[in-house]
């Protein structure tokens, strides 16, 4: 049977798409729900991570097992019922935030993988250099300035040390909406359950 070809020479099939298979942790949380399901509805292979992030042996054991192409981190200790948890929980925030965050980039880095990481764009607040109502925003390479809690710090701590990390993608998720109003982590119900709604642009 002929080559198909194209101006006298053979056409050149596609380059196959390399399978992929995602490990994910955050089974419980929003966000890692939600990758689940859109996994799911795609028809990507996937499993869920059932190793701690501060357990380096048991991530060992899930990555090796699951043999992901990437690796989706979207567990994390964000504190319950609210962030104010953490001032009064440093140590257990540090362990899953800092600590956890880095094991799983590490052992991704040595392997090969892929990892992205979800963070928080509640790192960044209105300063000197970036005044309210100025228009100057923040380019994603700024160093994060906000302090107001030591949830937010421990976030802006690891992403610095992510920045060494060359198979390391942050996704900044800031005040994240759906269709689902049931969902309590979705800002449109958030907000509706607020006494007072304070009227400040907060993402730029």
């Amino acid at each position: 049977m002929g080559t198909a070809t194209t101006n006298g020479s053979a056409e050149q099939a596609s380059a196959p798409v390399p399978a992929l298979k995602f490990l994910i942790y955050g089974r419980t949380g929003w966000i890692g729900g939600l990758l689940g399901g859109l996994c799911a509805a795609r028809g990507i292979p996937f499993v869920y991570g059932a190793g701690r992030l501060e357990n380096r042996a048991q991530l060992e054991a899930d990555i090796d097992a699951a043999a992901p192409t990437h690796v989706f981190n979207a567990a994390g200790v964000t504190g319950r019922p609210n962030v104010d948890w953490c001032e009064t929980h440093r140590a257990e925030t540090i362990r899953a935030n800092v600590v956890g965050t880095l094991t799983l980039a590490d052992i991704c880095r040595g392997r090969g993988v892929l990892l992205i990481n979800y963070a928080t764009g509640c790192i960044f607040e209105y300063d000197a250099g970036h005044p309210l109502g100025s228009g100057v925003g923040f380019k994603e390479e700024d160093t994060p300035n906000f302090v107001g809690s030591f949830y937010s710090k421990t976030k802006a701590m690891v992403e610095e040390l992510l920045k060494n990390y060359e198979n390391v993608c942050t996704l900044r998720v800031r005040m994240p909406i759906s269709s689902d109003l049931s969902n309590p982590r979705n800002f449109i119900t958030k907000i509706t359950r607020y006494d007072k709604v304070v009227n400040i642009p907060n993402s730029q």
